[in-house]
């Protein structure tokens, strides 16, 4: 998992049309070291990309399927079944839109206007590679383990070959990515700040609870 943070130090990423924040411009972020650390510490993405298949009026159908994301060095990863929908979709080449979200907090204020949202966020386009080289992609997949708990990849049984051969992996570049962070206080109105009504942050995160020994 070394590799995972030598690509922390690098120059911001290249701003593009479309990883460029439109809205309140003051919190987008083309950092790395940003956008590596959103991406580490996400349990969920979200992929986006137009299906094969065709809706009643004949149009192309847009699809987001949530999956697990994880980084090994400048490249964001999923799997999922060989035989899946995305996974053939996106192995032939085509382009997809990665998102990443965390929520820090409830920002309420002394306004309905003014309530909003602490996050972190990554949104990311490419082509993704398929992973196909056998010592690569069990590392790939090994990271994926190390993830969910540090030490644990080394502990399990790997992947056999028919289980190797049923799971694919897609590697995307972190190359045209951009971040979005909200963090602080409300911004209230100052005709608003003597208004009696409770304001500030109230703190949300992903917790992990009580482990449970399986069979028990």
């Amino acid at each position: 998992m070394s590799s995972a943070h030598s690509a922390d130090t690098a120059q911001p990423l290249p701003q593009t049309p479309r990883t460029r924040a439109v809205r309140r411009g003051d919190r987008g972020s083309h950092d790395v070291a940003t956008i590596h650390a959103i991406i580490d510490e996400a349990a969920v993405c979200h992929v986006g990309f137009i299906d094969g298949g065709e809706s009643p009026d004949s149009r192309p159908v847009p699809v987001v399927i949530p999956t697990v994301p994880w980084r090994v060095g400048g490249e964001l990863m999923i799997h999922g079944s060989s035989a899946s929908r995305m996974i053939r979709r996106l192995q032939s080449g085509d382009e997809a839109c990665v998102t990443v979200s965390l929520i820090d907090a409830w920002v309420l204020a002394r306004s309905a206007f003014n309530h909003s949202v602490n996050y972190r966020s990554v949104v990311l386009f490419g082509r993704p590679r398929l992973v196909e080289e056998e010592t690569e992609k069990r590392a790939v997949l090994d990271a994926l383990v190390e993830k969910i708990e540090p030490g644990r990849a080394a502990k399990v049984r790997a992947p056999n070959a028919q289980e190797l051969k049923a799971t694919a992996v897609l590697a995307f570049p972190i190359a045209e990515a951009s971040a979005k962070v909200r963090s602080g206080p409300p911004g209230d109105d100052p005709e608003d700040m003597d208004r009696p009504v409770w304001a500030g942050l109230v703190p949300l995160s992903l917790v992990a609870g009580t482990p449970v020994r399986d069979g028990e």
